[in-house]
């Protein structure tokens, strides 16, 4: 596909420097050096700066808002002779914090820490990853998606034991059974299903009034990419689906999945929806689509901008997949 890497967390090339992480001689010295930058993040919100575009922000070692990690930080990587690393704050009891909007599909609810500047503030990276640059989305997806594994794997999967953090944060280790744990990336398929002029398109239960998507699924074990997209679009409205390929991929750090984007032949017309996998599902042109986006209709809203949902659909009205 054209310009396949353009998508939102498709990466800039930096340096993991992965060589480093079973050194920790050296990362400690990289953290200690003048080098150092960490970037905080908090409850999966990394901390960021600017209104309109907005950018990381990365804290020297040793600052205040630092103080609420219980944990070392993960080492990122390298570039331009700085070291920069990412560090989970969760412990910090933001004020303005709103329980009920945390986590929630749109969490536009933004936290400001007493010891940072105004105009720095914690916030929800699906609404701000299509404002980011490149670079600061790549680094911001490693940083959450490292976070979100560590919390949600503290114990042994084979034993049961709590683990521990090694390689600079990117394994946990069993001190017990010695099993060694690295972060999990579960595979989705994600799928620009087609028949002549019309794309199909479904919703799910919760999504915002008219907001509909590509539809999409988890891998199963022993299950081929292709065959995944045909039980998939099969499963949750009856479609059938003749040649598949791929087109992208995109990391999406919430919590822990890379989507594997694709595209398919529909073989039949009429939906059958099944109501414990979707809500609705159905058949649109492009020139319905180009219409609702143009006007903004809430009949027919697009799908987050920086989604690969977003990057694929924009691609096929403009005819640039092949």
């Amino acid at each position: 596909m054209k310009f396949a890497e353009h998508v939102t967390f498709g990466g800039t090339g930096f340096d993991r420097a992965a060589h480093l992480r079973a050194d920790p001689g050296k990362l400690a010295a990289l953290l200690a050096g003048p080098d150092a930058r960490i970037l905080p993040v908090w409850r999966g919100k990394p901390l960021l700066g600017g209104e309109r575009d907005r950018a990381l922000v990365f804290l020297p070692a040793g600052h205040k808002v630092l103080n609420a990690a219980r944990n070392g930080p993960v080492f990122l990587g390298l570039e331009g002779g700085l070291a920069y690393f990412a560090q989970d704050i969760s412990t910090w009891q933001a004020p303005e914090m709103d329980k009920a909007r945390l986590g929630a599909f749109i969490d536009d609810s933004e936290q400001h820490h007493p010891d940072l500047p105004h105009g720095q503030s914690f916030a929800e990276l699906r609404r701000n990853m299509a404002r980011l640059s490149a670079r600061d989305a790549e680094l911001a997806a490693m940083a959450v998606g490292v976070f979100a594994w560590h919390r949600n794997h503290r114990f042994c999967a084979r034993c049961g034991r709590p683990s521990e953090v090694v390689l600079g944060c990117w394994q946990r280790v069993c001190p017990a059974c010695k099993a060694p744990h690295f972060p999990r990336t579960d595979p989705v398929v994600i799928m620009l299903i087609t028949r002549g002029n019309k794309l199909l398109i479904g919703r799910s239960p919760g999504w915002p009034e008219g907001m509909y998507s590509l539809l999409a699924g988890f891998m199963e074990p022993g299950e081929t990419i292709e065959a995944a997209v045909r039980r998939e679009v099969a499963e949750e409205t009856g479609i059938r689906v003749g040649p598949v390929g791929y087109l992208a991929s995109q990391p999406w750090p919430f919590p822990s999945s890379l989507m594997i984007g694709c595209w398919g032949e529909a073989q039949s017309d009429e939906i059958a929806i099944d109501e414990h996998e979707i809500e609705d599902a159905i058949w649109v042109s492009r020139e319905e689509i180009l219409a609702a986006w143009a006007s903004k209709t809430p009949t027919l809203v697009a799908a987050r901008k920086g989604a690969i949902a977003h990057f694929l659909i924009k691609n096929w009205l403009s005819d640039t997949l092949g």
